[in-house]
């Protein structure tokens, strides 16, 4: 049954015919001598064997979390912990030889699989931090704390041989205490809105918000991530025109931001509800180039983004 929506509701949907038209755009394997630029419909685990060495620059997983969860079609059961680890295993084997020696890694996971992929990740590569940011969304729970945090790990290739733009990546947050010196903002900027200060991130993100109805980013999948927070991983570890790679690529989000970024994208899926999702994302970022939260070459605090368009580039 065909959901009902309300008026102003931006989901973005496809009818039947669209999803056949945009899913015909996917590439069914890995394309010879093509290395950027294609969502693949197909089991990442099978598409991944097929495809050549060294040449992804950035990595970005967002795997199916141990729990029980239907996307599209399928449905992910929930396994016990030996089990989850075996699933991780054979996805990092696999993906592994597709690394370039400078390579950055980032793995989403919830607090129980968490444990799970921080200790694969090391066995396999250099764990560099641990991100956790607070999605807020989440079901109450009258004997537990309301789940609203998630993990991202953050590993190298290399120990010391990787890309981080941390200048790329800092928060512009309103300044509560406005230092002067001879009657000068100190490292803050003072405009006619207020003064804000760029600082530099920490791996405690508190200003992302998961996708909801009214976002035109916003699809129908269950867990899909919020383009701001992959906006962040895709500009401090990789730069214009490199390969960012997600094996589990879901509604598209990870190859969406890598093409208003300027980067290659290659995507796999294993469901073509999602795949054609992915390809008409990919088709509206031809005119919208926008991210929401991320503006004027930074990222804005939470709730100051009816600011930003104030802040003009004479006030910095």
């Amino acid at each position: 049954m065909e959901k009902t929506r309300a008026e102003r509701n931006r989901t973005i949907t496809l009818d039947s015919a669209e999803t056949e038209r945009y899913l015909s755009k996917c590439a069914k394997t890995y394309p010879a001598g093509k290395a950027d630029d294609c969502i693949i419909h197909g089991d990442a685990l099978d598409v991944l064997c097929a495809m050549p060495d060294r040449i992804v620059d950035l990595l970005i997983v967002d795997p199916p979390y141990n729990l029980n969860k239907t996307f599209g079609d399928s449905k992910f059961r929930k396994t016990d912990d030996n089990e989850y680890r075996s699933f991780t295993e054979t996805w990092i084997k696999k993906i592994k030889p597709l690394l370039k020696d400078a390579a950055a890694v980032y793995v989403c996971c919830d607090w129980k699989s968490s444990m799970i992929v921080g200790k694969l990740l090391q066995e396999h590569f250099y764990i560099q931090n641990r991100i956790t940011w607070q999605r807020e969304k989440g079901r109450g729970a009258a004997r537990n704390w309301k789940n609203s945090m998630e993990d991202i790990w953050f590993a190298t290739v290399s120990p010391k041989i990787f890309t981080f733009n941390v200048d790329n990546v800092k928060m512009r947050r309103r300044v509560i205490a406005p230092y002067k010196v001879n009657g000068r903002p100190k490292d803050w900027v003072e405009s006619e809105r207020g003064g804000f200060r760029d600082t530099y991130p920490s791996n405690f993100w508190d200003d992302i918000s998961v996708p909801y109805w009214s976002m035109p980013e916003n699809t129908d999948h269950p867990t899909q991530k919020p383009e701001k927070l992959l906006a962040r991983l895709i500009l401090a570890s990789s730069n214009p025109g490199d390969i960012v790679m997600d094996p589990f690529l879901g509604s598209g989000t990870t190859a969406v931001v890598a093409k208003k970024l300027g980067r290659h994208y290659i995507g796999i899926e294993r469901e073509g509800g999602y795949c054609a999702l992915a390809q008409k994302r990919l088709e509206l970022a031809d005119t919208d180039t926008g991210i929401q939260g991320y503006s004027d070459g930074v990222f804005w605090e939470r709730n100051t983004l009816a600011l930003q368009h104030k802040f003009s580039k004479k006030d910095r």
